[in-house]
């Protein structure tokens, strides 16, 4: 697995901090930075889960918030960048099809179908309209290319936008191979370099998976599309779930873990 470069291993970890799903929520993001920031330690590493952005109003502007939290995190502490790592969510996967809009073979359904998954309003966010870009998905792939070029120099004048949709991985896990992160789901039937999208589409009754999968004792994922309380998150021996429904809610859930997939700690944004 170490050979993966989809894949991350956290080495040596003190502490493993996890982010669940963000979503725009930029006053919360902001309340559990300055939390994180004031408590992390050297030998500790930081995984965000995915969906950063989507659903909410400021997908640019929460992206920014992270970059800069990282720069802010890794100078105080003098960190290697290989202490905080980004996992692709739905909400990225979908941004950066997006991006390639012009090589998709139906673009006005593809573009339909993911502004009802919350992308619209990433797009919002970079000064696009969905009037606009619904127009231009039905228009031919030379006015698609062209507008997908314009998407991409909104990310370039954002610094380190497009450095974070490249740089973004599958899973992580920890050096004793105990610990696993994803955004929301496995596939147990299948190893990890197999799993395809089921890292940010989940796979079927992956909630209610009551054994290890492979050497794995605790599965962290950043999002889930039940309703969960605190109580279901962390009740489950194997997964633990850092996020809750409904969609709408401003909440961020966050989980300290060791390296071994102990849980010392749930929290979220007050």
């Amino acid at each position: 697995m170490e050979n993966i470069s989809n894949f991350v291993e956290l080495s040596k970890s003190n502490k493993i901090w996890a982010i669940g799903s963000i979503h725009s929520n930029l006053n919360s993001f902001n309340s559990i930075k300055n939390y994180i920031l004031e408590n992390f330690e050297m030998n500790d590493k930081l995984i965000f889960l995915g969906n950063i952005i989507g659903l909410g109003k400021s997908s640019k502007e929460t992206l920014t918030s992270v970059i800069e939290f990282r720069f802010n995190l890794m100078s105080k502490l003098k960190l290697k960048p290989e202490s905080i790592i980004f996992l692709r969510g739905a909400q990225e996967e979908m941004f950066s099809k997006l991006l390639q809009l012009q090589l998709a073979p139906n673009p006005s359904e593809i573009v339909e179908w993911m502004f009802e998954h919350g992308v619209n309003e990433t797009i919002k966010s970079y000064g696009f309209s969905e009037k606009e870009v619904k127009n231009i998905a039905s228009s031919g792939t030379l006015k698609i290319s062209k507008w997908t070029s314009t998407l991409n120099k909104a990310l370039y004048v954002s610094p380190g936008h497009v450095q974070y949709f490249l740089n973004l991985k599958h899973a992580a896990y920890s050096q004793t191979k105990k610990i696993l992160f994803v955004n929301r789901g496995v596939d147990i039937t299948r190893p990890l370099s197999a799993q395809n999208d089921c890292f940010w589409w989940g796979f079927q009754n992956f909630s209610k998976i009551k054994e290890p999968y492979k050497t794995f004792s605790r599965i962290v994922r950043g999002y889930e599309s039940e309703h969960l309380n605190k109580t279901e998150i962390s009740k489950n021996n194997v997964v633990c779930t850092l996020f809750k429904q409904p969609l709408t809610n401003k909440n961020i859930l966050c989980g300290i873990f060791t390296e071994n997939g102990e849980i010392l700690d749930l929290f979220e944004n007050k």
